[in-house]
């Protein structure tokens, strides 16, 4: 747990779905940046991009009429998403390599 300046250690908070589903929702519909949003809310912008990856509802596929900004724009954010993943199994490869050899 955290200290706060005074070195008493501060209570870790803890937010309902719905409060988390509406700080998204700033972000997502109203058009809030992520720094705006957490501070209108009064919490941390790391945090609310976490409730952000974990609660925004994913945009849909391009179709096939879809313009060529468009295609870029879903390739683009599909390879995020691919390093990202790639980079979990990465480190749940070594962790799990890492306890394998502990329990030796």
């Amino acid at each position: 747990m955290s200290k706060s300046e005074s070195g008493v250690p501060r209570k870790r908070r803890r937010f309902s779905d719905e409060f988390k589903q509406d700080a998204v929702r700033l972000v997502v519909s109203e058009g809030y940046t992520f720094a705006a949003a957490a501070q209108a809310v009064g919490v941390n912008e790391q945090c609310l991009r976490r409730w952000h990856a974990r609660l925004a509802p994913k945009p849909p596929p391009c179709g096939e009429n879809a313009s060529l900004a468009e295609l870029k724009a879903e390739n683009q954010r599909l390879r995020r998403e691919l390093r990202r993943a790639e980079l979990e199994r990465d480190i749940l490869k070594k962790a799990t390599a890492y306890f394998a050899k502990e329990s030796l």
